[in-house]
């Protein structure tokens, strides 16, 4: 059977972007392949950060994945730091990748632009992310556009150490993306993709009443100024999150209101927030319901790290013989 890996930094709650990104993705996925999917925790700490703040954005991160529909009998959810032996494996792939690989890497230099002091961490993030996929000897991992360059370098440094330690020369699968269906989600200002960070995002466990207090002045076609202009929806982001969240005949609806001016820009706004009611309304309800029994959490989550362990012992039980060290 093939085997899925994917992780997700715990920034706290779920937003649509990480949803229709990548969480959606992963509900549809799960069952389909042995699935892994990682909240990674390490990797949030390549920039400054508060201690006490990523504890309860991992465990709200942890809720969110649970409440979004994945499914701790059909798939493996668990948490990064609760098995050391990705560090382990992060460190010995260290030894095979040239700098020139790292440098390289596209996210590296956009993130190092907008910094003072740059961390071997933040250089060496694609490493540790190969090492969380190839330590499950997974092959096959969804992603969107954005991280297929890390996963080139995933495949580089799986071929690497292949051809100096493994004698058959494929003990560490070279992994495939899944792309996402949904690849890039923009954020409310229509600038840029969303992000917590930017404040342009919807929460995934936010009221009608918030959704809708960000959803009205979201950006829209730039060029539609007044209520009976016609606009192009290929250019509004908010016909893009229709084609999400709508069904079909509603987005065909849709475009046939905007361009011929039938509606105005809230009128398209509201039917949106009908759509995306009609799909939180049940994560909703998941989330509300582990709030009243957390120790469902902490069993999914200590069982999940039980049998990732077992799996990377193994690995590196493998990877140690091969190397020298037992």
């Amino acid at each position: 059977m093939a085997r899925i890996f994917s992780g997700i930094q715990p920034s706290g709650e779920l937003h649509i972007g990480n949803y229709l990104g990548a969480v959606k993705n992963w509900v549809a996925l799960q069952g389909t392949a042995e699935s892994f999917f990682c909240i990674v925790d390490y990797h949030a700490i390549v920039v400054a950060y508060d201690p006490a703040l990523l504890r309860q954005r991992r465990r709200d991160m942890a809720l969110g994945l649970l409440a979004a529909g994945l499914d701790p009998d059909r798939c493996t959810v668990f948490v990064q730091s609760d098995v050391p032996e990705h560090t382990e494996l992060a460190w010995i792939f260290n030894t095979v990748t040239p700098v020139g690989e790292l440098e390289r890497q596209t996210q590296f230099k956009d993130k190092a632009q907008k910094q003072e002091s740059v961390s071997a961490g933040l250089l060496n993030y694609p490493i540790l992310q190969a090492a969380d996929i190839l330590l499950y000897l997974a092959d096959r991992v969804p992603v969107g556009d954005d991280q297929l360059q890390h996963l080139e370098l995933s495949r580089v440094i799986a071929r690497r150490w292949n051809a100096q330690f493994s004698s058959d020369g494929d003990y560490f699968p070279e992994p495939q993306p899944l792309l996402t269906p949904t690849r890039r989600i923009m954020g409310l200002d229509g600038q840029a993709k969303m992000s917590k960070s930017m404040g342009n995002t919807i929460g995934l466990l936010e009221s009608p009443e918030e959704i809708w207090a960000k959803l009205r002045p979201a950006v829209t076609d730039p060029k539609r100024i007044k209520r009976t202009d016609p606009g192009t929806p290929e250019v509004c982001n908010i016909y893009h999150l229709h084609k999400a969240f709508s069904a079909a005949d509603t987005v065909t609806h849709v475009a046939t209101q905007c361009t011929t001016a039938g509606w105005g820009c809230v009128d398209c706004k509201r039917v949106l927030a009908d759509s995306i009611e009609t799909e939180l309304v049940p994560i909703r309800a998941r989330a509300e319901s582990l709030r009243r029994e957390p120790g469902r959490i902490d069993d999914a989550l200590a069982t999940a790290a039980r049998r990732c362990r077992d799996i990377a012992q193994e690995t590196m039980r493998v990877v140690r013989d091969r190397m020298g060290f037992a």
